[in-house]
């Protein structure tokens, strides 16, 4: 059984891997989708308001054959109300579903349910915890965008305390050589020491900026975040940061021809909408990419032997 938990479990192999998945998930999408899911179904139990992860996620599934069964919003309409645990609701759902996708409020959430499911969980955003399939599409993004991501130097953007998107991403960016990472946030949301020390641990060099600027013209990938209201200790401390940082037109001009920028979403300001039309305002295509990678993820999880085999036909027709 292959859960999908944490940034941490993935190696190179398995990124190229699922990368070149995601590109035949595209393929295949365009194509009217495939049946390789037929007879499965994913629960999508989200306790956390969503729209592109689990949308997407019901996407992939569907454009894969598959059914699914889902609430939006399990801290209210699930019997999580009522006062039942976490590990009883997931081993009741194992028994209707094929695959979970969990989002939670609490750091850790996706791993306790594993240990109890008897179908793979995967990890749709654990509060201020993780996001790995957010990571895995990041990623993805800046490979079809950039041809590599082997060399680059990265801006992470705005909320780095609290923003699991960008924890993620910096343990997977570890797996890849000579990356830079240049870290922007207010004082009172700067990147975790965990991160830091495990990037230390990786030999992954790194720096903590305060000017967006003067980094808007050194990088190739600057990737922004949204100041979370909904996770600072009090409105006070969120107007701290709030509004800090902003890409507009002056910060599109400083930067590198070919950089692009990205952004988990929603946005909330930091990124006006004259910049859409750039072309390297790639925050929307990342969206898209979305649906591939967790149509990857879907048939490594589900798929078995059936689903490898179908994927090798379709390689050979994309050459």
């Amino acid at each position: 059984m292959y859960h999908v938990l944490s940034a941490y479990q993935f190696d190179r192999n398995q990124l190229d891997h699922l990368f070149r998945m995601a590109e035949i998930m595209e393929y295949t999408a365009a194509n009217g989708g495939s049946n390789v899911l037929n007879g499965k179904i994913m629960a999508a139990l989200f306790f956390e308001p969503s729209t592109r992860t689990r949308l997407s996620f019901e996407s992939a599934m569907l454009r894969l054959g598959g059914k699914v069964v889902s609430t939006e919003n399990a801290a209210q309409f699930s019997s999580a109300i009522k006062g039942e645990t976490l590990e009883d609701s997931i081993r009741v759902i194992s028994s209707y579903a094929d695959v979970i996708v969990l989002r939670h409020n609490e750091v850790g959430a996706a791993t306790r349910a594993a240990k109890v499911a008897d179908v793979p969980v995967l990890n749709a955003g654990d509060g201020a915890g993780e996001h790995p399939t957010q990571s895995l599409l990041d990623l993805f993004t800046i490979q079809k965008e950039l041809g590599t991501i082997d060399n680059l130097h990265i801006a992470m953007v705005g909320d780095l305390t609290y923003g699991r998107t960008v924890h993620s991403l910096s343990y997977m960016l570890a797996r890849y050589q000579n990356v830079t990472i240049s870290f922007v946030a207010p004082e009172n949301c700067p990147i975790p020491q965990k991160v830091k020390d495990y990037l230390d641990q990786q030999g992954v060099t790194y720096f903590e900026e305060s000017d967006l600027q003067q980094v808007a013209e050194k990088v190739d990938v600057l990737y922004m975040t949204r100041i979370q209201k909904e996770r600072f200790p009090s409105g006070e401390e969120y107007l701290k940061a709030a509004g800090k940082y902003v890409i507009d037109q002056t910060v599109l001009d400083l930067m590198k021809p070919n950089a692009i920028i990205l952004h988990p979403l929603p946005r909330a300001g930091e990124i006006l909408p004259e910049v859409d039309a750039d072309p390297r305002a790639a925050y929307f295509r990342q969206a898209k990419n979305g649906v591939y990678i967790r149509m990857a993820l879907l048939a490594y999880c589900l798929g078995g032997k059936q689903a490898e085999a179908e994927l090798e036909a379709l390689a050979k027709v994309m050459g």
